[in-house]
């Protein structure tokens, strides 16, 4: 008597859909995120007030240095909402990257163990990443508020648009290098010099209109220099949080060709997203015996 048996029901160990599976596995995805939480101020005295203490005082000496020695302050108007509405927007991206690079390598024991979405550690760091940088976010709005501002359906939408270019932008390198990172610990050190690059090519500390203005006659570099989905979404902050409270006179409106500039935001995450998944998948095959 011969038994046949439906495997339908079963999934081949180690073939998964790559980011797909999030969905199914949104358990997983939960307790990383409550272990990533729980560990980052383990031990520590100040604990969550970190997430306030280093944005604050990282912005004093840019304000000291950028605004009051070098002068921009007077050549801005309202330069510390100004700086500081572009400051977390890299913030953010400096904070998650260097997460996300680090995702799989800090999770070793689990992947070494047992079988589950490797995706998940990167977008749990992305997560864990955003959770701590609310704070930050929740001073901006404060002192925006104590200037002046009031939300409307524009700022609002325009700033959870910049949170939404930064999240996709830096899950799509996150994968890319958390993958390099296993294999090449080098990976780590170049981040490093990606969030330098990420934190002074981002007009936070200096306006766009400088930088068209120098590169005038050379658009296609300003245009590139625009593209890059950070600054985008510095823009959008600027101009949902900055921009209502200053005087029309002083705004600095959008960059030219914005719309076409936000589309190729847009094209470089998919791009990105798309190789940091392949990359993803290939190296993930060895990711225990690398571990």
């Amino acid at each position: 008597m011969t038994t046949t048996l439906d495997k339908s029901a079963f999934d081949t160990p180690g073939r998964g859909r790559g980011l797909l599976d999030v969905f199914k596995y949104r358990y997983l995805l939960r307790l990383l995120i409550s272990k990533g939480s729980s560990l980052r101020y383990r031990n520590s005295v100040l604990g969550w007030l970190w997430s306030y203490v280093r944005p604050t005082v990282q912005f004093l000496i840019y304000f000291l240095v950028i605004g009051q020695i070098l002068g921009l302050h007077s050549r801005i108007e309202s330069y510390p909402i100004y700086m500081f509405s572009g400051l977390v927007v890299v913030n953010l991206f400096n904070e998650s990257i260097g997460a996300t690079t680090r995702s799989i390598v800090e999770n070793k024991a689990l992947v070494c163990k047992i079988y589950l979405p490797r995706e998940l550690f990167p977008i749990s760091a992305v997560i864990g990443s955003f959770i701590h940088f609310l704070p930050q976010l929740a001073v901006l709005l404060i002192v925006c508020v104590l200037f002046g501002w009031l939300p409307t359906f524009t700022s609002v939408g325009l700033m959870l648009g910049g949170l939404l270019l930064v999240l996709l932008f830096v899950l799509g390198v996150g994968l890319l290098f958390s993958a390099i990172n296993v294999r090449f610990r080098d990976a780590q050190n170049f981040i490093e010099i990606i969030r330098t690059i990420a934190t002074w090519s981002s007009p936070i500390m200096y306006t766009w209109v400088m930088v068209h203005d120098h590169l005038t006659h050379h658009l296609w570099i300003f245009n590139a220099f625009m593209s890059n989905p950070i600054t985008v979404a510095v823009e959008m902050f600027h101009q949902g949080m900055w921009a209502p409270v200053v005087p029309a006179s002083k705004r600095l409106g959008w960059p030219p060709d914005f719309g076409w500039i936000v589309l190729a935001a847009v094209v470089i995450i998919v791009l990105v997203t798309l190789i940091g998944q392949l990359v993803f998948r290939r190296f993930e095959r060895t990711f225990a015996q690398d571990l």
